[in-house]
């Protein structure tokens, strides 16, 4: 995926900054990260950034709708640069994977509940749980006794 991450801030109306360009880039490579993975990445080309600035970077591009948070069950947090199109994820149960799901049928939002509440249904979020095709294949390599 290519990223131009100078031209998404400066479309944003946010300042360009080396820890906000780092934090794009590393998103970029690395969809459905955790602040802290993240964090490490940016750490390899600004040591000098603190794991409050990446946090404080998450947030500002999550709240200008640069990124999204998703919040697995079980999981921390973790961010992706896929915006805006209201698709869905599937978790492995064993090794915590996250890989993106479509939406399968239909427009944003992709499913219509029979009761809104009086609520402007804007967006829906699915997660699948599931087990990855390597963790599959590492208990069949290796069964249990």
């Amino acid at each position: 995926m290519m990223t131009d991450a100078r031209s998404m801030l400066a479309d944003a109306g946010l300042r360009i900054t080396a820890p906000r360009v780092a934090v794009i880039d590393v998103l970029a490579g690395n969809p459905h990260a955790a602040a802290d993975a993240v964090f490490a990445k940016v750490a390899e080309t600004l040591p000098r950034t603190s794991l409050q600035a990446v946090y404080n970077v998450l947030g500002d591009l999550t709240t200008r709708g640069l990124a999204r948070r998703i919040e697995p069950a079980g999981s921390p947090a973790r961010y992706e640069l896929r915006v805006g199109d209201n698709h869905h994820h599937v978790v492995c149960t064993s090794c915590g994977k996250v890989e993106d799901v479509d939406c399968v049928v239909g427009h944003a939002p992709c499913l219509v509940p029979d009761q809104t509440h009086d609520f402007a249904i804007v967006e829906a979020e699915v997660t699948f749980w599931g087990v990855c095709k390597a963790c599959r294949q590492a208990v069949e390599a290796d069964p249990l006794p």
